[in-house]
């Protein structure tokens, strides 16, 4: 049974339609991403989840709790890390651990946490003097204390220089090979791809798109495309009548050849027996987010 089950929720705030119709269900263990724009319900739906939003209609289920019914017996299972997560600039790492610890029955060892998330050295330093990463790995071990079999990360990486975006990643792995289940809300698409076991791209209120990220890849740009400088002209039609392609084009001194299938070879093959020879050749496969912009149509522009 998934450990968690989103059906046909909805969410309006007065005239606003939040979520239209979002249906998706996730599997023990997996890293599931949800993707979208701004404003495209992303935030609204995990907050349902975490029992935070009740929804107008639809149905959730997590670990087969109602989220905003049951609250109490979901904080047992579900551990968040909201977008927005702050801490008074005084409260010393130690100092948020136990707060927190108590709040649970059995509360994991805020020690180990600190230990397993690089963060033992600071235990005795204020909120406000960690960097962004040590920040991040706070609200992830603040998140965890509960030992929850579901971890939400919502935005996690957001701001934070690359070195210590991949040091975040390594620990989000780190924490699934621990046996919990992480939804993941991200703008990004490395990430994503990097991560996420599957992606739902939520775009306007609505799933455009559910599948693995390549799967989601494949789904909504297929093809290929090729970037080369011929060894000599080309004869009029000689790639456009190939059914491989779909586009020919000329940048600067460069030919650009987009298709399907297996145009690499359709291109090689003719232009060989032409006698000329595709120089500098680049192969270029469509990526996370190049579905992303041919999905939601405005790509990672805000709201």
């Amino acid at each position: 049974m998934p450990v968690i089950e989103v059906d046909h929720l909805q969410k309006h705030y007065g005239e606003t339609v939040a979520v239209a119709d979002v249906s998706f269900s996730i599997e023990e263990g997996e890293i599931f991403g949800i993707l979208g724009p701004n404003g495209a319900g992303k935030t609204t739906t995990v907050e349902a989840i975490a029992g935070l939003r009740e929804p107008d209609a639809g149905t959730i289920r997590v670990m087969g709790l109602d989220p905003f019914a049951q609250r109490d017996e979901l904080r047992r299972v579900l551990g968040i890390q909201l977008q927005e997560s702050q801490q008074p600039d005084k409260l010393e790492v130690s100092e948020a651990l136990d707060l927190y610890a108590s709040f649970y029955e059995h509360a994991a060892d805020p020690n180990a946490l600190l230990e397993a998330l690089g963060l033992s050295g600071k235990r005795q330093t204020r909120f406000a003097k960690l960097s962004g990463g040590q920040k991040q790995r706070l609200s992830i071990a603040l998140a965890l204390i509960g030992n929850p079999r579901i971890a939400v990360l919502d935005e996690l990486t957001t701001g934070l220089d690359p070195q210590a975006r991949r040091d975040t990643w390594a620990l989000i792995e780190g924490i699934r090979e621990r046996g919990v289940t992480i939804l993941l809300v991200t703008h990004s698409m490395e990430e994503a791809e990097r991560l996420a076991d599957r992606v739902a791209l939520i775009d306007r209120g609505r799933v455009v798109a559910l599948d693995t990220p390549t799967g989601v890849t494949v789904s909504a740009s297929p093809g290929q495309v090729l970037r080369f400088r011929p060894s000599s002209p080309l004869p009029d039609g000689l790639l456009d009548r190939l059914p491989e392609i779909t586009s020919v084009r000329t940048e600067h001194d460069q030919l650009v050849v987009s298709g399907t299938g297996e145009v690499l070879a359709a291109v090689i093959s003719a232009l060989a027996g032409n006698g000329i020879v595709a120089n500098q050749l680049l192969v270029e496969q469509a990526s996370l987010e190049d579905a992303f912009v041919a999905l939601t149509n405005n790509g990672l522009k805000g709201e």
